[in-house]
């Protein structure tokens, strides 16, 4: 039984047209894709044509931003500073109580919080909905 011939190392097992006479084989040159960001309405990609006509309106928007930006980082420096200090809670039904503030989830939906005294007692550790609360103070 002949033995089979191994391609070289490096060769390819794939067959390729041969080349006519005078002709060289091109190596492909890869092209970068740039990936835009997703656009406002949230399926387009690029930036939206609208965008830089009305300089009126996209400066009061940029205005807005700016401010709604630095209410949320005084909001966030506000929990920040609250972590491990005493917390005064006014829930619905006028329920007040209090609890030593621990830490809250990424989407500020809930506030962990531990010694939380209730009228009907003290619970050790409590995990309170925002959604029921209506103001909180602590002192600095």
């Amino acid at each position: 039984m002949p033995e089979k011939e191994l391609p070289a190392r490096g060769a390819s097992y794939r067959r390729e047209a041969p080349l006519l006479t005078g002709e060289t084989r091109q190596i492909p040159t890869p092209v970068p894709v740039i990936r835009l960001p997703r656009g406002p309405d949230g399926t387009s990609r690029g930036f939206s044509v609208a965008r830089g006509q009305d300089r009126a309106g996209s400066l009061v928007e940029v205005a807005e931003q700016r401010a709604r930006a630095a209410l949320r980082e005084r909001y966030l420096r506000s929990i920040l500073a609250m972590v491990g200090r005493p917390v005064h809670f006014t829930l619905h039904e006028r329920v007040q109580v209090d609890a030593r503030f621990g830490a809250t989830d990424l989407d500020v939906a809930n506030f962990h919080v531990s010694q939380l005294q209730t009228p009907l007692g003290v619970q050790g550790e409590a995990l309170l909905r925002c959604a029921d609360i209506i103001s909180y103070s602590f002192q600095l």
